[in-house]
């Protein structure tokens, strides 16, 4: 795949056209630029959910993940997927850059990856006598980061410009990553040998940070029904998902998106969610303002997901966990007592009031 796909208009298409046997068809559907807003927000919910179907045909038990990927997607952040082997954290990634027509990199995370072998390096040619720069597999649409806490804090930094910027300086040159740019991390829980802890300042980076527990039992069974009948020995197949967004639709996801209206009221709550975690018994290390701005994308984003024409508090509370679980850190007392992270953050969901509609 070419490191750099080329610039097309932001649009939305309908989900049912977006094959990749119907290309012509896609063309055609696109909406003219005499569309509303209305008729071009309807298109973006309708492939939403039909993006959130074909990942649910993949990855089984899962689906508040799957909810929380689209967020971050639609809300033009990253994520990271934290969770035992053999949840399906990879295959949800695969499955999401399957449904996606943009260029798809993975960089297995190893103690012995150096930073170079993610940005890319300079490269002296022999028959020119010059150095030439060669791209990383950073420069791509998703990125996935698989395992990213086997790698040593040096190598993990590699991402923070990229991630923050959209760029990346090689041999003093700053290059642009191609958009849109999401980075998918996924992790083991650190407390498993060989494992490395994010650096706080890579962690505020991602704007969701999400866990994936083991399936309920139906699903489970489920899982193990259609995993069987599979070829492809102890995984399911992506191959017969179907191909429904490109590039410029994402983009078009997250322009719509960023316009739906937020009411002061519902803004100035997750701002208070935000600062609450600042003084709140149990918690040593507040979330900074990126949680703030997190919230309020996020609440846009899952109100596009639901089909909502704007943000209600519960759309702000709704992605309010993920966005705050890593950007927190637990007192040693109640770390002593066996209290989680996630726990403390419910008893401050459930008390700092939202504003009635």
């Amino acid at each position: 795949m070419s490191d750099h796909p080329t610039e097309q208009s932001s649009s939305v298409a309908s989900p049912a056209e977006h094959t990749e046997q119907s290309a012509a068809e896609h063309k055609d559907s696109q909406p003219t630029p005499t569309s509303s807003p209305a008729q071009q927000r309807q298109r973006a919910i309708h492939l939403a959910q039909a993006v959130r179907l074909e990942l649910q045909k993949a990855v089984i038990g899962q689906n508040a993940v799957i909810d929380d990927v689209l967020t971050a997607l639609i809300g033009g952040g990253h994520v990271l997927i934290e969770g035992v082997p053999g949840l399906g954290k990879t295959l949800l990634v695969r499955a999401l850059a399957r449904c996606f027509g943009g260029e798809f990199a993975r960089i297995q995370f190893t103690p012995d990856l150096m930073p170079s072998d993610v940005t890319g390096h300079a490269v002296y040619d022999m028959q020119t006598e010059q150095f030439k720069l060669r791209k990383g597999p950073l420069f791509t649409n998703i990125l996935l980061a698989d395992e990213i806490n086997r790698a040593p804090a040096k190598t993990q930094a590699a991402l923070l410009e990229a991630m923050q910027e959209r760029q990346v300086t090689l041999e003093g040159r700053a290059l642009p990553v191609p958009q849109p740019f999401m980075v998918l991390a996924t992790q083991n829980p650190i407390e498993q040998e060989g494992t490395y802890p994010l650096p706080e300042a890579e962690l505020d980076r991602f704007m969701l940070k999400l866990r994936m527990d083991y399936p309920q039992a139906e699903q489970e069974l489920d899982m193990v029904r259609q995993v069987t009948r599979s070829s492809r020995s102890d995984m399911l197949d992506v191959r017969p998902l179907r191909t429904l967004m490109q590039a410029r639709d994402v983009q078009a996801l997250q322009r719509i998106a960023s316009d739906l209206p937020v009411d002061e009221q519902v803004l100035d709550y997750a701002v208070r969610l935000a600062r609450a975690t600042r003084t709140w018994p149990g918690l040593t290390l507040g979330a900074g303002p990126r949680a703030s701005i997190a919230l309020v994308r996020g609440g846009r984003a899952r109100a596009l997901l639901r089909g909502g024409e704007f943000v209600v508090p519960d759309d702000i509370k709704g992605c309010a966990l993920a966005v705050l679980r890593h950007r927190v850190r637990l007192s040693p007392e109640l770390d002593i007592e066996g209290m989680s992270v996630d726990q403390v953050l419910k008893q401050l969901l459930d008390q700092v009031p939202a504003p009635r509609q």
